[in-house]
């Protein structure tokens, strides 16, 4: 994966809105698991990048400084063959001189060689800088989306099993209606209602019986009384006649 791709896609993921994705998802775990991987991943070859582009822009600061240390050092060094050259001129030694002199050409032109190599180092360095500091600041989002999706993922987790549980419980409390151990209850207690109605209504039965035979003692004492009082009237008559 190039550095372009790597960038662009850090600016992706570190823009990306989770929520949006997940309610477009058929399977919000598996999407979940899956962007996880996939940051994971991408954080993996961000740091890499970043480390790498990095690397690159201290090559770039150390060969800066070493750029401007050597302007300098070639500036002193241009300043004393000068020195040197105008001392032996003074002498009369004027050969001498003038090889100094050159020698202090040659450094005045490498320090100004080393003057345009840092000049030119300076701008690479603040670009590559800025890019640095905007993968820095992609790969702090891109770890920040990363622990949301963790902590999204075990919410869901927990939801999940929440609902599984809320799930088994209306199961089982539909058993329980369907089979209510009350309703046993009920049905014996209607039982042991009818048996009791069926003993009274065989009490009602006998006490109307036994009414009955009371009854028909009553009428046979009558019967018997206008018996003997037939008998009686019968007798009568017949001391009448006889007298």
């Amino acid at each position: 994966m190039t550095k372009q791709s790597i960038f662009g896609r850090i600016s992706q993921l570190a823009k990306a809105n989770i929520n949006a994705i997940l309610d477009s998802a058929e399977d919000p775990a598996k999407m979940l698991d899956q962007m996880v991987r996939d940051f994971s991943s991408s954080i993996s070859d961000a740091e890499s990048a970043i480390a790498e582009t990095i690397g690159n822009l201290r090559l770039l600061e150390d060969d800066y400084r070493e750029d401007q240390e050597a302007a300098v050092e070639w500036g002193d060094k241009a300043l004393a063959a000068s020195r040197k050259a105008d001392e032996l001129r003074l002498v009369g030694k004027t050969a001498d001189a003038d090889k100094f002199d050159n020698l202090a050409k040659v450094a005045l032109g490498r320090q100004l060689t080393s003057e345009k190599e840092a000049k030119t180092a300076e701008p690479q360095i603040q670009a590559q800088t800025a890019v640095v500091n905007q993968l820095k600041t992609g790969l702090g989002a891109m770890k920040e989306k990363l622990v949301q999706l963790t902590n999204k993922r075990a919410e869901l987790i927990a939801r999940s099993k929440t609902a599984k549980a809320q799930a088994q419980v209306m199961d089982a409390v539909k058993s329980i209606d369907m089979m209510d151990p009350t309703s046993e209850v009920n049905r014996f207690e209607d039982k042991i209602r009818r048996e009791e109605a069926r003993v009274r209504g065989a009490q009602e039965l006998a006490a109307s019986s036994l009414d009955a035979q009371f009854e028909s003692l009553d009428d046979l004492g009558e019967l018997t009384e206008v018996d003997a009082r037939l008998a009686a009237l019968k007798a009568g008559n017949t001391a009448a006649i006889e007298s």
